[in-house]
């Protein structure tokens, strides 16, 4: 059974509490990582920030929802190790994973509907790395100047 850490602040918390749902029943196991409750005075950087070297440590993907997917994304970017990404299609969260090896996937708590933003985990969670030469090269560069 794969792991997924999942997070969210209080405009992702409806979407991510649905999420956890979907995702039991696909057969992933879960930790949130927060919200717990919903709180309108919560920071999106606390839980970007937290999921981020979650990831990192372990090795797990994650998935991170805020109002529109963009403040979580750039938090957890800030922890090193991190490669996160928006994705609003099924193309994008394709392409995230097969070109650049995400291992964030931020969505949005809003503009997307529950069944666009079940295909777009599903998608992004089956989609593995493709291991193009041209790819670990450009992940490779931008490690390197993370040191």
């Amino acid at each position: 059974m794969m792991k997924i850490f999942i997070a969210a602040d209080h405009a992702g918390f409806a979407r991510k509490e649905k999420l956890k749902d979907f995702l039991a029943k696909s057969g992933y196991e879960i930790e949130d990582l927060g919200a717990n409750e919903l709180n309108q005075d919560d920071d999106y950087p606390d839980y970007g920030l937290k999921l981020g070297e979650k990831v990192v440590d372990s090795q797990v993907l994650g998935i991170l929802v805020c109002g529109n997917g963009q403040g979580v994304c750039i938090a957890a970017n800030k922890v090193q190790g991190i490669r996160a990404v928006s994705a609003f299609t099924i193309e994008m969260a394709k392409t995230t994973r097969l070109d650049d090896d995400a291992n964030v996937l931020c969505l949005p708590g809003r503009f997307l509907s529950d069944q666009e933003v079940e295909e777009i985990v599903a998608t992004w969670l089956e989609t593995e790395f493709s291991k193009a030469d041209r790819h670990q090269r450009r992940i490779e560069k931008i490690t390197n100047y993370e040191r």
